[in-house]
């Protein structure tokens, strides 16, 4: 794997908080499914990639390919977009901002923040 492409796993291993088996109980919840855009598709953008972050980290890193790297620069953009727009006036434990975040692989209520990068 090249410089680059380990510096992407290594961002999105970060802002990616959840583990695969958390992600995906919380993917089959009502709240997981109740938040996003769905471009009148039915299911939103949000728990869409979530089913693909759960495929990425079983995903050795010698095997990602650029579709792969893609999806997690865009995982990791969202994150770090979307914890700069905390909610302000609303129980964030159960906010639709936590829950969009938790889609996108973050639990916001978990650990640390991840460190601010240069994209």
């Amino acid at each position: 794997m090249a410089g680059d492409d380990r510096g992407t796993r290594e961002e999105f291993d970060d802002a990616v908080n959840m583990t695969r088996a958390e992600l995906q109980r919380w993917l089959d919840t009502d709240e997981s499914k109740s938040v996003g855009d769905t471009g009148g598709q039915g299911e939103s953008t949000g728990h869409e990639m979530g089913r693909r972050i759960v495929e990425l980290q079983q995903t050795k890193a010698g095997d990602l390919d650029d579709d792969d790297l893609a999806a997690m620069r865009k995982v990791v953009g969202y994150v770090y977009r979307h914890l700069q727009q905390p909610p302000t006036k609303q129980d964030v434990e159960t906010s639709k901002w936590r829950y969009s975040l938790m889609n996108w692989g973050h639990d916001p209520l978990k650990d640390e923040q991840p460190s601010v990068h240069e994209f």
